[in-house]
């Protein structure tokens, strides 16, 4: 029943993002749908990956470890995503496991990324996250600061940041956090936008985003 659940789930995400596409004069192939398989077991991400579905989202490096590389050496082509916060002490097992990271959002971070990026020879893809709303509670670089730390980026740390992530604030609408992050990334020239849960992902990709990262509305709530 699990099954028929998630793949009817990701079957009805895949038409909202053909739908909002279509609203928005954009070609669905620009929308990359991250599967956001936090806490869910393997054999409730796997009928998933029957579906056809091959990206996915973690928002820890440990959960991750335990959980992918057997389903990963089962369905090649895998494409794995950390989206959630990431210490620093972790940065050699993201570099291994991930193929892009989401929340880069500090100098600290920066440092040992760069470091294990060189050492290991891959390169995920970089986002850096804002936290448009400035919340305390949260991780990001606050919006008046991206410029600068966009360059740091590149210039102190030798990263190349590819796009941006945000996580607006959940009593606001998130149509102002959206436009505000694709007018950061304008400015600085970068093409990908990772923004829109489950909730609001057809608002996201009316405002440009490229990496829309939805959990619930495929594998249901969570326990």
């Amino acid at each position: 029943m699990e099954q028929a659940v998630s793949a009817s789930g990701l079957a009805h995400v895949r038409a909202e993002i053909a739908r909002a596409c279509k609203d928005a004069g954009r070609d669905p192939a620009t929308v990359t749908l991250v599967a956001v398989s936090k806490t869910f077991p393997a054999e409730a991400i796997a009928p998933v990956i029957a579906a056809g579905q091959r990206v996915f989202g973690e928002n820890r490096v440990q959960e991750a470890k335990a959980k992918w590389p057997p389903l990963m050496e089962r369905h090649p082509g895998i494409e794995l995503h950390l989206i959630g916060p990431l210490q620093s002490n972790k940065a050699k097992e993201a570099v291994a496991l991930f193929d892009a990271i989401h929340s880069v959002d500090r100098a600290s971070l920066c440092e040992a990324l760069g470091k294990e990026i060189r050492k290991q020879g891959r390169s995920p893809t970089l986002f850096v996250q804002v936290n448009t709303g400035a919340e305390p509670q949260k991780a990001g670089v606050l919006p008046q600061d991206a410029d600068a730390f966009l360059t740091a980026c590149r210039d102190s740390y030798g990263l190349t940041i590819s796009g941006l992530m945000c996580i607006p604030p959940v009593d606001e609408a998130p149509g102002p956090h959206f436009a505000l992050l694709a007018t950061i990334a304008r400015r600085n020239g970068l093409q990908l936008l990772s923004m829109g849960m489950s909730a609001d992902f057809a608002s996201a990709i009316a405002m440009g985003a490229t990496h829309v990262r939805v959990g619930s509305a495929i594998f249901g709530g969570r326990h």
